[in-house]
């Protein structure tokens, strides 16, 4: 028998060396927090057998300081391409056993040749983020680094599905790499971004906060509005991460792909004839005519607990993938205040980008009045809306429910904002405003002068409602394409989006756009 080549033997133990991490007592150290290592979590993410590891033998280049005497290999962050369900993705892990992950001058180098393979074959890229932020030791060298990769983020956004997954702390400039990111998934009690940390802020201003209250998984998704989904721990918010990436393309040229349905494209829902009050000024829920239409079990909500009045998010219908826009009528009646118009806009854009049809769900009285939403920019918002939905090429269905009043109505995705299919329920009202508003304006003098004011504004209203605050006035004029009983709902959108596969909508040649912001 020959004896084996000690060149095999020593790739053996540098391969072992590389696994190790920042070695067994960093290791205990990440899973005494609750937390997995790099290499446990790609695992976890990756379909098995799939990852291959690329440049694990690259360490730190330069310490002026002489701080950092280890030379670990992989140098804080673990680069790879894998397969997820089938298809190829590429990502990154941040290593916090190997100096707290820190942004070096390599580990950049690392990253940002992941992301340029990622993008010239067209497959999403994944970050796992777990860092302590730029490395001090190298100066310059570690902002320069994290410039070199807000610059990716932002050249190929749009081109490719770019998912951060926040596993750790993001502190400094490097939480501005997942802002631009196209979904944020945060870990409760584990993850958390912030630009100036508790020590800086009570040192410049005085205020006294944790890391969790100033920049938590509950804060980003209730308050900021930063993080799309939160998961409960490290498999959690990976698996949430495989899930997510099977309603996406792999990038901006292909469709998204379509799955297997067993939920029948034809089904109709009696329950939804009646989830509309008789009554115009009682709720309803909106999320349960969302659970209703969708395939069984597809739907997944962006920012479920940010701007509550508006929801967002991803399902399928007959097997496709489809994003869901709506008001919520049991929130702040369905009004659309700025961050509701946020949250819209941001979502819409992120459906354009990577061909995913959009349903918009239309039951709202209108923009929130009052000083502090004007003073703030309401307009501004507002108009973001408006532009996402004009801008937005690719196919469009949308059913007004309800209320479909003055502003709300117009750049909520309406027919002649570029809308292919306008459907209405019987209950849908279209108007300016409100019938009573209405009635307040034009019949003034006669209001004022009848003997019983309420009783006169109370029939005159009702008269109105009825020749103008429905859905046949605005179909006799061409504003809406059908009118049809709720309980039709999937099979039409169904059938719509079906007949808008191949829809073309070419744009005048320009650089850009200039959005309000």
């Amino acid at each position: 028998m020959s004896q084996e080549d000690p060149r095999i033997l020593e790739l053996r133990a540098m391969r072992d060396k590389v696994h190790q991490g920042g070695g067994k007592a960093r290791v205990d150290a990440q899973h005494a927090k609750g937390k997995l290592t790099a290499r446990e979590r790609i695992a976890l993410l990756i379909d098995k057998g799939t990852f291959h590891e690329l440049e694990p033998y690259v360490t730190h280049q330069g310490d002026e300081l002489g701080f950092a005497k280890d030379h670990i290999p992989g140098d804080g962050v673990v680069t790879g391409y894998g397969k997820i369900d089938g298809r190829p993705v590429y990502l990154y892990a941040q290593d916090f056993t190997v100096y707290g992950g820190t942004m070096s001058d390599m580990v950049s180098r690392k990253i940002c040749r992941l992301m340029d393979l990622a993008l010239r074959n067209g497959a999403p890229l994944v970050g796992l983020i777990d860092s302590g932020g730029a490395r001090i030791q190298e100066g310059v060298k570690s902002l320069g680094g994290y410039a070199e990769i807000f610059r990716r983020n932002a050249r190929y956004s749009g081109c490719i599905p770019q998912i951060s997954v926040m596993l750790g702390p993001c502190a400094g400039g490097a939480a501005y790499s997942p802002a631009i990111t196209d979904v944020i998934i945060m870990v409760k009690n584990h993850s958390y971004m912030f630009l100036t940390g508790p020590d800086v802020i009570k040192a410049v201003t005085g205020e006294v906060v944790d890391a969790e209250t100033l920049g938590g998984c509950e804060t980003h998704m209730s308050i900021s509005g930063t993080s799309h989904f939160a998961a409960e721990s490290d498999e959690h918010a990976l698996a949430m991460t495989r899930d997510l990436l099977s309603f996406f393309p792999a990038n901006n040229v292909e469709n998204p792909p379509t799955v297997p349905c067993s939920d029948p494209s034809d089904r109709m829902d009696e329950e939804l004839n009646s989830i509309v009050p008789l009554d115009g000024m009682e709720p309803y829920v909106m999320h349960e005519v969302v659970e209703r239409i969708v395939d069984e079990g597809s739907w997944r909500e962006f920012q479920p607990t940010w701007a509550c009045n508006a929801l967002t998010g991803l399902a399928r219908m007959g097997g496709q993938t489809v994003g869901i826009v709506g008001q919520e009528p049991s929130v702040m009646a369905g009004v659309v205040d700025i961050d509701a118009a946020d949250k819209i806009c941001r979502f819409v854009r992120t459906c354009d980008c990577f061909n995913i049809p959009i349903l918009t769900l239309i039951d709202s009285p209108g923009f929130l009045p009052g000083v502090d939403q004007e003073h703030r920019g309401i307009i501004r918002h507002g108009a973001k809306v408006l532009y996402a939905y004009a801008e937005a090429s690719v196919p469009k269905v949308s059913i007004v429910t309800r209320k479909a009043y003055g502003g709300a109505y117009v750049v909520m995705s309406s027919k002649y904002l570029g809308t292919d299919v306008t459907y209405a329920w019987p209950s849908a009202e279209i108007a300016v405003m409100g019938a009573e508003g209405a009635v307040n304006i034009l019949f003034k003098k006669q209001i004022e002068a009848a003997a019983d004011k309420v009783a006169e504004a109370k029939r005159l209203a009702e008269d109105y409602r009825k020749r103008f605050n429905n859905p046949y006035f605005a179909a006799a004029s061409g504003y809406i394409d059908d009118i049809i009983e709720p309980r039709e709902t999937r099979m039409k959108v169904i059938e719509a989006f079906k007949a808008l596969r191949d829809k073309s909508s070419p744009t005048p040649p320009r650089k850009h756009g200039n959005m309000p912001v």
